[in-house]
């Protein structure tokens, strides 16, 4: 009974980090600009990784052919995913952007079908259908105009488009190293590819700052609990749980960010958005089903959850 307590409060812990670090980002959003915030959250979770890999001695030589894929699997998470959520979260509320950014899985799924022609029940495709349907519900007007930023859900959908390539770029990389491996590397590049953009386009403006230990603290728990711990605690919950069980948590992302939003940030909820995020969450729930116990792409269950 206590292991179980321990398993099901690690994925808990996880989803709730993950939840909060929508809100987190709009917190640090509110003294430094969107480049710096995925400048600074990288190198703090490079320093909390490769301080852990080089304690536990689980650093490994890369092979020569991957370095390809792990070049490429950084350019699109978190370089490109990063761009699309930070300036995205900008002009949508934390609560949107979750429930768009938990569409991933989907995409994932469509992706594994187009390109490694992986079979989908009747139920996944109904689920795919209706995860749509949820996300029009949440964020359509009665009379059937969007009732939210444009941009904003375009550059949030960048995010999701660019979390499926590093989902199909991951899949070639999990069978030869370790996830937090792979998440370090991938953060160690995503510095490298935003350093660049931080000095040229937002340098400045940080230099302009009076700094405070205060301003740093939302960037620190981005980097901290949603790169690191949950990250961890979600790999210490699949050992435990399997794959399939443990992705099924993922689905309450949006429920806990739309509730931290309301509580922290002020965010209001109608009563559509409410059926709109359910039928969202009921959506990917079908999606992800299977009629029997089949091995799962480890890939798929890290998609968007590394960053």
């Amino acid at each position: 009974m206590n292991n179980k307590i321990r398993v099901y409060g690690a994925v808990i812990l996880a989803m709730i980090f993950w939840a909060f670090s929508f809100i987190w980002f709009k917190m640090a959003n509110e003294n430094f600009r969107p480049i710096t915030i995925v400048f600074l959250r990288l190198v703090f979770a490079v320093i909390l990784l490769t301080s852990y890999l080089t304690i536990t001695k689980r650093f490994v030589k890369i092979r020569k052919e991957d370095y390809k894929l792990f070049l490429m699997m950084a350019l699109f998470e978190p370089f490109i995913y990063f761009l699309g959520e930070s300036y995205g979260l900008t002009y949508v509320s934390a609560t949107v952007c979750s429930v768009l950014i938990s569409t991933i899985p989907v995409f994932a799924t469509i992706g594994a079908w187009i390109f490694f022609k992986e079979k989908l029940k009747v139920i996944n495709y109904l689920g795919i259908i209706l995860s749509f349907i949820g996300v029009l519900v949440f964020i359509m007007n009665k009379d059937g105009s969007i009732s939210y930023n444009i941009k904003g859900l375009a550059l949030i959908f960048l995010a999701v488009f660019a979390a499926v390539g590093y989902n199909l770029t991951l899949s070639r990389l999990v069978d030869h190293y370790s996830p937090i491996y792979i998440v370090n590397v991938q953060n160690v590049i995503g510095a490298i590819l935003f350093l660049p953009l931080f000095l040229t386009m937002e340098i400045k403006s940080f230099a302009g700052l009076t700094l405070n230990f205060r301003m740093f603290l939302p960037v620190m728990q981005l980097a901290l609990f949603a790169s690191c711990a949950a990250f961890i605690l979600f790999a210490y919950s699949v050992r435990n749980l399997g794959l399939l069980k443990a992705n099924v948590f993922t689905n309450s992302i949006p429920l806990f960010t739309a509730l931290f939003s309301f509580v922290l940030l002020g965010d209001k909820l109608t009563i559509q958005n409410l059926i709109g995020m359910i039928v969202v969450v009921a959506g990917l729930y079908m999606s992800q089903l299977r009629g029997r116990i089949e091995p799962v792409d480890e890939a798929l269950t890290l998609t968007g959850k590394t960053a």
